[in-house]
């Protein structure tokens, strides 16, 4: 530790601090631009200067270290002052520079009310400026569907070209010309690529980069902000959903260190608009081939009517990929009331059994093992596709880290970071450990594994999952202290279903045994749009959308969508996580447990709880781990030795990710006009790319 007075008052910092940090943690305030705690130190603004002890000129806070500074004459700690009369006018010097060329259109500019340089101005800005001549003109630049600029704004601070080359991992913001000529831009003017861009809008200190969708929609001020969690992938990342009155306005990263450190993907940020659209708001009932709009009485008769005939043994019930736990578990619970034990949470095909212990299908080594990871081996997973934020802190890993080797078995893809290509398929997993990337792994001390879901969805998924149980025991992966086998999943309700047991019971039938023709008469759908029901069996469904499962359904509920509801997800790594409910669902719409609850009564199997509070008491009650908001259960290791035992034959076929489109992944985002033309521009440029 280095020791430093700041105003006066003596504080202990590690030397590697920049005098920015250690003022901070002094209780000291300093403005910035382009200073972020997460990218590297550009040193553009000069709005951080301060005044630093035997300097004859104020200093960038931001850009000179601790350790760089010298002691006093006789030994004492170097001093540095942030309110002096020197640092005062420094500031406002910069500030007048700074707002030369910045165009007076804060009324009208979006990120009015919660911009940096608005903010600073009133601090450091003075009422007039000395300068007479003309301000500079940039022409607005092309970024695609999601970034609005409005160039004139600038202040060349380069963050957003910081987070595109260093975050990101796709270098496609950069600045052309000198002097007063300089200008951000993606140099040919083409929509850019990556899947976190929306991220530059927040990270941009003016109002020149902007959210496009959001233009023009809604103050800050106007705004209700509610802490909630996303569910588009299986990360949970943190998020903040503002909503004025009943509607959902814009969706935005909160800061969670151990999850998406500040960043969210493109598809959650902008995903917004397809809660509005095509929404169920209202029960539906098939009459003569068509769906009539009815009661919640005619909806309750219609399946009261079908139940009183039909065998528990022929009735199935299935879990979709947004179902949180709380209906998840009523399901489970009205299904077990009737004796149905056909029930399922995997429409994919995944072989993932809970039998096979909680360490089998989580990501043992946490999100925030990557950090310390130190090789890396994934097996038919593209986290670029399926967790496009993961993918940015592996590529954070392999940026900083002086070796972080990494290798891919499955279909190459344009990751965000260099990778060796082992192969393509299951043989080339069975001989991981002949391999000189295996000897690598095992010199490795923490040697990670990741293991993609769309591997176990293939007919030979068991035998896939015990030979990567293998591979990781061999490689020394799984050892004291540290547990590299790591599953990834991509859909955000799988692992608190299956911390629920929602899989077939004894003599059951699995998802594509239950969709395939004339094995079921009655199949409930719980928000389940990935899976086409074969012709013959009575569907009910529950969902929000009228997507795939709607049109194939015989009666339809509305229920509400993630932000409608307060409800409990786990994530991939086993994490508990609470989401708030922001607004309310549209209509006649309601919570998919109430639904629930409503229908037991119908089908005189009543459930033994009246509110959201008696249900997670029953909840906790059969799984007390899921009441340990924010924290990890974690597997147990030895669950990876036994699945590395199984053994079974895999097939030769190469692994491949069922995510063709990172836009259209769910029925949310099917429905958005926004991901429509995301898609559409990330298939064009697919097209151009093949062509070329």
């Amino acid at each position: 530790m280095t020791k430093l007075v700041v105003d006066g008052k003596e504080i202990d910092v590690p030397p590697e601090y920049t005098l920015l940090q250690a003022c901070e943690a002094a209780g000291a305030e300093i403005p910035r631009f382009c200073f972020q705690e997460r990218l590297s130190i550009a040193g553009n603004c000069r709005m951080c200067l301060v005044e630093l002890a035997g300097s004859p000129k104020p200093v960038a806070s931001c850009a000179w270290g601790v350790r760089d500074c010298r002691p006093g004459p006789k030994g004492e700690p170097p001093e540095v002052k942030t309110r002096s009369p020197m640092v005062r006018k420094a500031r406002e010097g910069v500030m007048e520079f700074l707002l030369i060329n910045h165009p007076l259109d804060c009324p009208i500019c979006d990120q009015g009310g919660e911009c940096d340089l608005q903010d600073q101005a009133m601090a450091y800005g003075i009422d007039q400026s000395r300068f007479r001549e003309n301000k500079r003109a940039v022409e607005d630049k092309y970024l695609g569907a999601l970034v609005k600029t409005a160039m004139n704004r600038c202040i060349q601070c380069t963050r957003c070209v910081r987070f595109a080359t260093e975050v990101a991992g796709v270098p496609e913001l950069g600045a052309i010309g000198r002097g007063e000529d300089m200008e951000i831009t993606t140099y040919l003017e083409e929509a850019m690529v990556s899947e976190l861009q929306g991220n530059v809008v927040d990270l941009c200190p003016v109002g020149a980069l902007t959210s496009k969708p959001y233009e023009f929609a809604a103050r800050s001020w106007e705004l209700n902000k509610t802490e909630s969690i996303d569910v588009m992938d299986a990360l949970g990342s943190a998020i903040r959903i503002d909503t004025r009155g009943r509607e959902a306005m814009r969706i935005l990263p909160r800061v969670n260190d151990d999850v998406n450190e500040e960043w969210i993907s493109d598809k959650t940020r902008h995903v917004v608009d397809g809660l509005r659209t095509q929404r169920l708001d209202q029960p539906y009932v098939r009459e003569a081939g068509r769906l009539r709009e009815a009661t919640w009485t005619e909806a309750f008769r219609a399946i009261a009517n079908k139940f009183a005939r039909a065998n528990p043994k022929r009735i199935g019930a299935l879990a979709g990929d947004l179902a949180a736990i709380e209906e998840t578990f009523a399901l489970k619970d009205l299904m077990t009331r009737l004796g149905v034990a056909n029930l399922d949470c995997r429409q994919d095909g995944s072989a993932i059994d809970p039998k096979w212990g909680r360490a089998a299908y989580l990501f043992n080594s946490t999100i925030a093992g990557i950090d310390t990871a130190d090789a890396l081996l994934l097996i038919g997973t593209n986290p670029r596709r399926e967790a496009a934020v993961l993918n940015a802190r592996i590529r954070k890993r392999w940026r900083t880290a002086k070796n972080f080797p990494i290798g891919l078995i499955g279909t190459k893809a344009p990751l965000t970071y260099a990778y060796d290509y082992l192969g393509a398929g299951a043989e080339t997993l069975a001989d991981i450990g002949r391999h000189s990337f295996g000897e690598v792994m095992r010199k490795a001390e923490r040697p990670l594994i990741i293991l993609g879901a769309d591997a176990l969805a293939r007919p030979d998924g068991a035998a896939i999952a015990s030979l990567a149980a293998k591979a990781a025991t061999e490689l020394g992966a799984v050892k004291d202290g540290w547990n590299g086998y790591s599953v990834l999943h991509h859909a955000a309700s799988r692992v608190g279903a299956l911390d629920l047991g929602f899989v077939p019971g004894e003599g059951g039938l699995t998802a594509r045994q239950m969709a395939a023709s004339g094995t079921l008469d009655i199949v409930f759908l719980l928000g389940v749009d990935e899976i086409d029901i074969a012709p013959g069996a009575f569907v009910i469904y529950i969902g929000t959308h009228g997507d795939r499962g709607a049109a194939r359904a015989d009666v339809v509920l509305p229920g509400a969508a993630y932000p409608e509801k307060s409800a409990t997800y786990v994530n991939t790594e086993g994490r508990v996580q609470m989401a708030t409910r922001a607004s309310f669902p549209p209509g006649d719409a309601r919570e998919d447990w109430a639904i629930l609850r409503a229908l037991s009564d119908v089908l005189g199997k009543k459930l033994p709880y009246d509110s959201l509070a008696a249900l997670r008491q029953a909840l906790y009650q059969a799984y007390p781990h899921l009441m340990r908001i924010g924290m990890i259960a974690a597997g147990d290791a030895a669950d990876v030795q036994k699945l590395a035992a199984r053994g079974g034959a895999a097939d030769k076929a190469p692994f491949r990710s069922s995510i063709a489109d990172f836009y259209f992944t769910n029925p949310i985002a099917r429905c958005s006009a926004v991901m429509a033309e995301c898609s559409a521009l990330a298939i064009g440029r697919s097209a151009m790319t093949a062509a070329e």
